[in-house]
C-alpha cells in the first residue's frame, strides 16, 4: 500500500476556506493523507544570533532570520483549534487520513484531544527524543523526517519508537533540492530500522516536476510526502516546491505501476535519473547544518507556571517536566 501525503504546509495562507478546497482537491486526485502544520507563534523562540546572522572570518555561522519578522509571518498562518477539528472531520468525509506536524512537546496532548491519531515529526526534531517518547505513547502512527539528523541520532530514535508504528522519511534539508543531491539510496539504509520508509520531496517543481518522487517510489519508498497547492507558485512561500492537482494525480497513477514499469517510465522521462541515487551514508552539507542550527530550536514549549517568561521555554530535546 503506497501512501501519498498532500502537505498543505503554509499554502493555505491561514485561510480555512482555501484549506478546505485543498482537502477536497487532494482527495479527488487520489491522495491518502492530508497534512497541515500545527504552528503557534507563541512558541517561537528568540535567539539573538539569528537577528542579524553570524559571520566569523568570512564564514557564515548562523543565518539571518529576525524574530519579529518571523512572528508576524507565522501569525498569519495559524489555524484555530476549531478549524483543526473541522479539518479533521473534512478529511474523514473525503476519505483522507488527517495529519499534522507537532512542533512542541506542550502540543502533544492538545493535538490528540483535537482528534489527530496520526502525527508528523519534522526532521529537525528526529533527535528530540523526549518529544518522540511522548508522541509514541499517544498516537497510533508516526511519520518522522530524517533529513537534518545524524546517523547515530536516527538509530537512537528507532530504538525509542520500537513498539509503535512509525515511518522514517528520507529528505534533504536544502530547499529546493537539486536532483544530484537527492541521495535516494538513503532509503535502503533507513530500511534497517523499519519497513515503512518514505521520501519527503523538496525539489523545484518548475525545473524538475515530480521526477524525484517517482524515482523514490521505484527505489522502494512506500510513502511520498509532497507539498501541494491549488494556488499559483508565487502566491505562497512554499509555492515553488509545491505540486498542483495535475501533478498530484500523475504521482498517484505512477504509484500504481509495477516496479518494472516505473523503472521503464523513468528511463523514458529522464535518461540520467540515476544521478538521484547517491549513497546510503552521507554527511550533512554546510547549508543543511546552517538550517539545522536555526530550525532545531525554532519552537519550544512554555513552562506552564511561567507562561510570560521566555526564559522558561523548554526545547524539545530537553527531558524536563513542562509543569
Amino acid at each position: 500500500m503506497i501512501s501519498i501525503i498532500a502537505e498543505f504546509c503554509q499554502n493555505h495562507n491561514g485561510d480555512y476556506k482555501l484549506l478546505s478546497q485543498m482537502v477536497k482537491t487532494a482527495s479527488k486526485c487520489g491522495a491518502t493523507h492530508a497534512k497541515i502544520q500545527s504552528i503557534s507563534p507563541k512558541n517561537l523562540t528568540f535567539r539573538p544570533e539569528f537577528e542579524e546572522g553570524v559571520i566569523v572570518d568570512g564564514t557564515r555561522m548562523a543565518i539571518k532570520r529576525p524574530f519579529s519578522n518571523e512572528f508576524e509571518r507565522l501569525s498569519k498562518l495559524e489555524l484555530s483549534d476549531d478549524e483543526c477539528i473541522k479539518f479533521i472531520n473534512l478529511c474523514k468525509e473525503n476519505n483522507l487520513i488527517p495529519l499534522t506536524t507537532c512542533f512542541v512537546r506542550s502540543d502533544v496532548d492538545k493535538l490528540y484531544d483535537l482528534g489527530f491519531r496520526t502525527i508528523k515529526v519534522a526532521s529537525y526534531d528526529c533527535a528530540s527524543f523526549p518529544l518522540l517518547r511522548e508522541l509514541s505513547e499517544k498516537f497510533e502512527e508516526i511519520y518522522i523526517s530524517t533529513g537534518a539528523t545524524f546517523d547515530n541520532e536516527i538509530e537512537y530514535a528507532a530504538k525509542i519508537l520500537q513498539g509503535c508504528k512509525f515511518h522514517f522519511l528520507h529528505c534533504i534539508t536544502n530547499y529546493p533540492t537539486p536532483l544530484n543531491e537527492m541521495n535516494l539510496n538513503r532509503i535502503n539504509w533507513l530500511k534497517k530500522f523499519t519497513p515503512n520508509i518514505g521520501f519527503s520531496d523538496h525539489s523545484l517543481v518548475e525545473r524538475d516536476g515530480i521526477i524525484a518522487s517517482k524515482a523514490a517510489l521505484a527505489l522502494g519508498a512506500n510513502v511520498i510526502e509532497r507539498h501541494f497547492t491549488i494556488l499559483e507558485p508565487n502566491e505562497t512561500k512554499d509555492g515553488p516546491v509545491s505540486i498542483n492537482s495535475e501533478q498530484l494525480n500523475e504521482l498517484v497513477e505512477f504509484s500504481k505501476l509495477s516496479t518494472n514499469d516505473q523503472l521503464k517510465s523513468l528511463d523514458y522521462e529522464l535518461k540520467n535519473w540515476a544521478i538521484m541515487k547517491g549513497s546510503e551514508l552521507r554527511d550533512l552539507t554546510r547549508e543543511e547544518l546552517l538550517n539545522r542550527n536555526y530550525y532545531r530550536g525554532r519552537f519550544a514549549s512554555i513552562r506552564s507556571q511561567c507562561p510570560t517568561n521566555k526564559n522558561q521555554m523548554i526545547n524539545n530535546w530537553e527531558d524536563t517536566p513542562l509543569k
